[in-house]
Parts: C-alpha cells; sequence; structure tokens
C-alpha cells in the first residue's frame, strides 16, 4: 500500500476525455454540452459532522454546479436533483461517505418536489434551508418525508416561537454558533432539546466553543474546531510522541542515513512490524520474504521510506485525537499529490504529499507549527508553505492553498487559483473525489491503525 500507489497523469491533460483513468460518467459530475466539447460542471465537497466524542456521525454533502456565483434560481434546483440523485443511486455516495449519514441541503423547491424521495431514508438527512418557512405546504411536505422514515434537520434555526409544529417533525436543529449569542445558543438548546431534539452547532471553530457547546447540550457539531490546536503554546511533547517525532525529525534531513533510521525502526516494536508487514505485502511480489529493518528500507529508497515513515507515524502521534485530523491530514496528502502533474509539479508530488501530512502538526501536538518544522528541520518552501508566509502564486504553496479552499468550499479562490496553476477546472471534482475515497481507505487499513 504506497501513497504513491495510483500515478497522475505525466502529461498535462486538457480534457477530461483525454484522461485514460477517468470514467466517462460519473455520479457526482454533471456533463454540459458547449459548442466544442462535453465538461464537468459540478463541484462536490464533504464537511464532517460530529458526536459529543469527537466521532463523526456524518457529512453535509456542499455542492456547486459551476463556478460562476451568478449561477442559480431554478436552474440551479435542477442540475443539484440531478446531481444528488445520482450519487445517492450509485458508488459514488459511498466514495464519498464512508458509510457515514449525508446532510443534504433542501430548498423549498426541492421540499416540495417528490423526486427527492430517489434518496435511501438509511443514509440521508434531508437538510431544511433557512430560507423555508414553516407555511402549510411545507409543513405537509415535512410530514411526508418523515412518515417515510426520513430524518429531518432545521438549518441556521434561530426561532424560539412559532415553530412548534415543525418542531414536532425535526430531529436535528442546527445552531449557528457565528449569527447567534452565547445567551441564545443555550436558550435554544434549553427548549428544543427538552422536546428530545438533537441540538447541532455549527461554525464551531476552536476547542473551547467545542466544549462550550458541550456544556450547553448540544449533541452534534460541525466546524474545523477538531483541527485546530487546543492550547498553542510552548510544551512539553509527552514520551510515547516523542519518539516518533524523532523519527520524523530523521528522515527530513537533507541526506537519509539509513542506520539512524533503522535504529529508532527497532526501538518501536509496532513500527518495526508495520514496515515488514508493508514490505512483504502482496503488492510487492518479491519472491522471498524481507526479513530485517535495513534491507525493507533499502528497497524502499529514500523518498518513497521518507513518505511510508510519515504515514505510519502520524496515527500513532494522534492517537488521543479524533480519527477525522488523521483523515483530513490523508486528505489533503493525496489531493495535493494528485493535483501536481496538472500543476506541472509532477517531480515534486512527494513534496506536496508531505505538505499535507504535516499540516495538522499543531492540532496533533497542540504546539506552534513553526516550533515543530524547526525541530524537524523542515524548512526552504515546505515549511514556507506549511506556515502560511510563501505567496500562493507560486507553484508549490499555490497548490497547497487550491487544497484548502476546495475543502472549505471557497469555490472562487478553487476557480482563481486552478486558473493561475493552469489546472483543468472540469479535473478537480475528481481527484477530490479519488483522494477522499483513498484517504478513508489508507485509514482504515492495518498498516496505520
Amino acid at each position: 500500500m504506497s501513497a504513491l500507489a495510483t500515478e497522475p497523469p505525466k502529461e498535462r491533460a486538457r480534457h477530461p476525455l483525454e484522461h485514460p483513468d477517468l470514467p466517462l460518467q460519473h455520479p457526482l459530475l454533471s456533463w454540459t454540452k458547449t459548442a466544442e466539447r462535453t465538461v464537468m460542471e459540478v463541484f462536490v465537497a464533504r464537511q464532517p459532522i460530529f458526536d459529543r466524542q469527537q466521532k463523526v456521525f456524518g457529512y453535509e454533502l456542499l455542492f456547486r454546479p459551476t463556478v460562476d456565483s451568478s449561477y442559480a434560481g431554478a436552474t440551479d434546483r435542477m442540475a443539484s436533483l440531478e446531481v444528488i440523485t445520482a450519487s445517492f443511486l450509485s458508488i459514488g455516495v459511498e466514495k464519498l461517505l464512508g458509510g457515514k449519514r449525508a446532510f443534504v441541503n433542501f430548498p423549498k423547491e426541492l421540499l416540495m418536489d417528490d423526486r427527492a424521495f430517489s434518496l435511501p431514508p438509511s443514509i440521508a438527512v434531508i437538510e431544511i434551508l433557512e430560507s423555508v418557512t414553516p407555511e402549510p405546504a411545507v409543513i405537509a411536505a415535512c410530514r411526508a418525508l418523515r412518515e417515510r422514515g426520513y430524518t429531518l434537520a432545521l438549518d441556521d434555526f434561530s426561532h424560539l416561537q412559532g415553530w412548534d409544529e415543525m418542531a414536532d417533525l425535526v430531529s436535528i436543529m442546527k445552531v449557528d454558533f457565528r449569527a447567534t449569542s452565547i445567551a441564545e445558543q443555550e436558550a435554544l438548546a434549553k427548549r428544543y432539546a427538552s422536546r428530545r431534539i438533537s441540538m447541532l452547532a455549527e461554525k464551531i471553530e476552536t476547542q473551547e466553543e467545542f466544549h462550550r457547546a458541550r456544556q450547553m447540550g448540544y449533541h452534534y457539531f460541525q466546524g474545523y474546531f477538531f483541527a485546530r490546536p487546543d492550547v498553542v503554546s510552548r510544551r512539553e511533547i509527552p514520551g510515547c510522541k516523542l519518539a516518533y517525532l524523532k523519527i520524523l525529525q530523521e528522515i527530513h534531513r537533507p541526506e537519509l542515513e539509513f542506520w539512524a533510521i533503522e535504529e529508532l525502526i527497532q526501538r518501536e516494536v509496532s513500527l518495526a512490524c508495520k514496515l515488514l508487514r508493508y514490505i512483504n505485502s502482496a503488492m510487492f511480489g518479491w519472491v522471498k520474504p524481507v526479513q530485517s529493518i535495513r534491507q525493507a528500507l533499502a528497497l524502499l529508497g529514500e523518498q518513497e521510506t521518507r513518505n511510508w515513515v510519515s504515514l505510519a507515524a502520524l496515527p500513532i502521534l494522534a492517537f488521543d485525537k479524533p480519527d477525522e485530523l488523521i483523515r483530513t491530514a490523508l486528505f489533503r496528502a493525496r489531493f495535493a499529490e494528485l493535483l501536481a502533474p496538472w500543476a506541472g509539479l509532477a517531480h515534486r508530488k512527494s513534496d506536496l504529499f508531505l505538505i499535507g501530512l504535516f499540516s495538522v502538526l499543531d492540532a496533533v501536538l497542540d504546539r506552534p507549527l513553526k516550533d515543530t518544522l524547526a525541530e524537524m528541520r523542515l524548512c526552504g518552501d515546505l515549511a514556507d508553505t506549511l506556515l502560511g508566509s510563501a505567496p500562493p502564486v507560486r507553484p508549490l504553496p499555490g497548490v497547497y492553498h487550491l487544497v484548502r479552499a476546495y475543502e472549505e468550499c471557497r469555490w472562487e479562490t478553487v476557480a482563481e487559483t486552478a486558473g493561475r496553476l493552469r489546472i483543468p477546472t472540469e479535473m478537480i471534482p475528481e481527484l477530490y473525489l479519488n483522494a477522499v475515497a483513498w484517504s478513508d481507505k489508507i485509514f482504515r487499513e492495518e498498516t496505520i491503525s
């Protein structure tokens, strides 16, 4: 199982149909005819929703049928309906969800459309947008969905009065923690949690907000708090993590000293076992089994050793952190690696992979990223990219900037950055889905468990 198992195109492609590894049709891609060619115009991303134990309960699926912000209204509704329906009726939804629940945004028009029943009620959570009002026709549509077994959620909810009839039909209420006061957040939780409604705090950006929302009685949480350091300060690294950080430091010296890496790996029995299991897996197909750490490292070579050790050590460093933090690191690493050839950076795809992996080190270790990178002797444009001091107009930080923009659904930034890097925007959704599926698979693999 290599971090580089699937090779992206070696040459820049200008059109998805020219790429032999891409299917002609994909469940999450909408194809529209132009005068010259068929192009892919759907952007899709997922954002995790956590329970009180910081385990992923589901993902909100966020779609854009085009990067053009003026594309809206009924056409937008139809495009979204086609995309959502296709995704839930095909293998694409499994790639995107990894077996979790899907929160799907529903404006009034979609809520009233019987074709919404094509979504499987065991997976879909119908998220009713804040623009919808509790008029009789809407309540009737929600009652029909509830009777068919669908879970309903109210998005950006802030009403203490006038919503009792609707509240009887929904199971989840989402409260925007950026748009409400602490007093309003607490009042909403007290009023509706007593009615057996699960309260969801969204746009939670810090660990402090997460703990406060949990104390208020909120059941679910959405936002990037899980990827933020709990306390950014100079703190000692626990001994159990220090050994693995030393290994990461060693593999990022300008020139590898295999004897030193061998010695460090041999001290960590679990890592040594993982390395031998990996090098003797079917993907290599050796005639005779590899029986020593030194031989395994020699067969991997310098760059693959750096990638494998980083990939194997990170989950151990983050054993006391939310699982989604590691999935995020894996996703960023793979997405950046897949984008590299399209940006003319095929020769630096390994560097981009490591940038993605190390982008969560501050949250993993609860200390400033600058300090950790300095101790690892990681410098140059890799460190500058991670620290945000390298301008995104440069290719390497530009790719990482694109990864983060897509992850956060900043679609205009995605389009602008892709244009500057000369990456065809029609390729990006497929690469995103591949990165999501790969990161979920790798996370489940025993090699890094």
